[in-house]
């Protein structure tokens, strides 16, 4: 794939993501060379952090953070020797925002996992926000903002593999650990759980196997992987993230939901994209179907993380985590 190819592929998630339509264009539009995707990026977050800088208002200077954030985890989403390095910047000033913006959020770091809690300590609920295989804490701001304006706590982190902690772990089959160890260390008796893309697997296995799950959601998530027929980028990304061909196609082979879904005894929304097509991934309607209290919210023109379909799905998952956990209407 060549460098417009891979921008217009990639043009959905980034403006779903937040950044600015015409600044994606103006920073894509020069590409010549799919090699030149990260460090573009990469100079794009610098100049918002630059901007943040010189800012006139502690508000301002926080926006331009979390605007930077975005752009360094754009960076990692190409092939890209310094990928570690963006994914380091991402974190780096997400931290940096929050502590202008929020100084009540706390960073939570144990084995595996890495995030950022934000919200009021006394929520009636926590959520949990689970990324995917390129994905990130960084990247799902404004799901994190929806649930934070109903009330609810939020956790946006980075697991084995994910995000920052990409460079130092690797994927693991066994999430479930993971968000166990995560919901210790918030100190909270339950937590509701949203997972976007195969962190929507993730989630829906940890709530299968988590009792502490009250609530779940998934969005884009894979109800079944078949490695044989998965597109060579996409496998190319998870034997990286899994440390190896080898690690990946087992990794792989753990992606099926048909013995966990009947296990889900959380109430439990799917959504899904009609334009969302991959080979080899089966899709989540499955899981809403054999989970017993599942429900499928199928978006037709919406593409994989329903970046062009925000208005569809995105306050139709946060009020049914909002109501679940809390049992009112937010």
């Amino acid at each position: 794939m060549n460098a417009p190819e891979f921008a217009a592929a990639q043009w959905t998630r980034a403006t779903g993501a937040g950044v600015d339509p015409h600044a994606y264009r103006r920073v894509t539009d020069g590409l010549t060379s799919l090699a030149d995707w990260g460090p573009s990026f990469l100079r794009t977050g610098h100049a918002c952090v630059a901007r943040a800088e010189q800012a006139g208002s502690a508000r301002s200077a926080g926006e331009h953070l979390l605007m930077a954030a975005r752009w360094f985890h754009l960076a990692t989403l190409a092939p890209y020797a310094e990928a570690d390095r963006a994914a380091a910047e991402a974190d780096r000033a997400l931290g940096r925002a929050l502590s202008v913006l929020e100084p009540e959020a706390r960073r939570v770091s144990g084995e595996g996992f890495t995030g950022w809690l934000r919200g009021p300590a006394d929520a009636r609920g926590t959520v949990i926000v689970v990324p995917g295989l390129d994905s990130a804490k960084e990247e799902f701001l404004d799901l994190a903002s929806a649930l934070l304006a109903r009330g609810l706590a939020v956790f946006a982190m980075d697991g084995p593999g994910q995000g920052v902690l990409a460079a130092t772990t690797t994927l693991t089959p066994h999430y479930e650990q993971v968000v166990g160890r995560v919901v210790d260390a918030l100190g909270v008796p339950r937590a509701g759980l949203v997972g976007l893309s195969l962190g929507g697997y993730h989630a829906a296995r940890t709530a299968a196997l988590e009792p502490r799950v009250a609530a779940v959601a998934t969005v884009s998530g894979p109800f079944r992987l078949d490695w044989a027929e998965l597109p060579p980028p996409v496998r190319d990304i998870m034997t990286r993230r899994a440390g190896g061909a080898g690690p990946a196609r087992a990794f792989a082979r753990t992606v099926d939901l048909a013995g966990l879904a009947p296990r889900i005894t959380a109430p439990l929304l799917v959504v899904d994209g009609g334009q969302d097509v991959i080979p080899g991934v089966t899709n989540g309607e499955p899981l809403a179907r054999l989970a017993p209290h599942g429900t499928h919210l199928s978006v037709p023109h919406g593409d994989h993380l329903l970046g062009n379909a925000r208005s569809d799905w995105l306050c139709p998952l946060a009020d049914h985590l909002a109501h679940t956990l809390t049992g009112t209407a937010v």
